[in-house]
């Protein structure tokens, strides 16, 4: 027999073990990123989803609530326009029905703050785009320009979203009063077209 025979040629040979070893290596990095790469998705997927479930069952019942404030509007007004006069020479009876819508009144709303809603709180005075909106313009009987004069409809909040805007009247810019801005521009004033 003849030994050249026997002998494979280098094409027919196995790879070389350092090659064998940097293709294991290069495919170890990849599955080891393809699996942060999965592990990280699936963690941002399970805190989407709790957060959705929280906003969920935070934010569900806003509709509910918001249908619920016009009937705290509605009991607002209606003590209100109630007199402290006329309340002091009422029948007892009649005391016993006002305090009775009173005491409602104070239910339905420590309800809603039970379930996250709650009234804006308009009480500095500083007019806040966000939170209310300004139905009109009135003297500011003294206060600065830009700050709330009257509340006409309370404002809420459910969680951290607006449920409801608070209606307000903001001070006008009286005579002689500088601007807020600074800019010399006033309220409904006209605008420089040619800037």
């Amino acid at each position: 027999m003849n030994d050249d025979n026997e002998q494979e040629s280098p094409e027919q040979s196995e790879p070389h073990p350092a090659d064998v070893i940097a293709a294991l290596h290069a495919e170890n990095v990849e599955l080891k990123d393809k699996l942060l790469r999965a592990l990280a998705e699936t963690e941002n997927t399970r805190r989407r989803a709790e957060r959705e479930r929280t906003d969920a069952s935070l934010y569900a019942v806003t509709r509910f609530a918001r249908d619920m404030l016009t009937i705290a509007d509605n009991f607002a007004r209606a003590l209100s326009h109630l007199p402290t006069d006329i309340r002091d020479a009422a029948d007892p009876q009649v005391k016993a029905v006002i305090e009775g819508v009173e005491a409602t009144d104070r239910q339905l709303l420590a309800t809603l703050a039970n379930h996250g809603v709650k009234q804006i709180d308009t009480g500095d005075g500083r007019f806040d785009p966000n939170l209310h909106q300004a139905i009109a313009e009135v003297p500011g009987e003294g206060k600065p320009a830009g700050t709330i004069v009257n509340v006409v409809q309370t404002g809420y909040t459910i969680g951290e979203r607006l449920l409801r805007p608070a209606m307000v009247t903001v001070a006008r810019k009286e005579t002689g009063q500088s601007s807020p801005s600074g800019n010399g521009a006033t309220p409904g004033g006209a605008v420089d077209t040619k800037a």
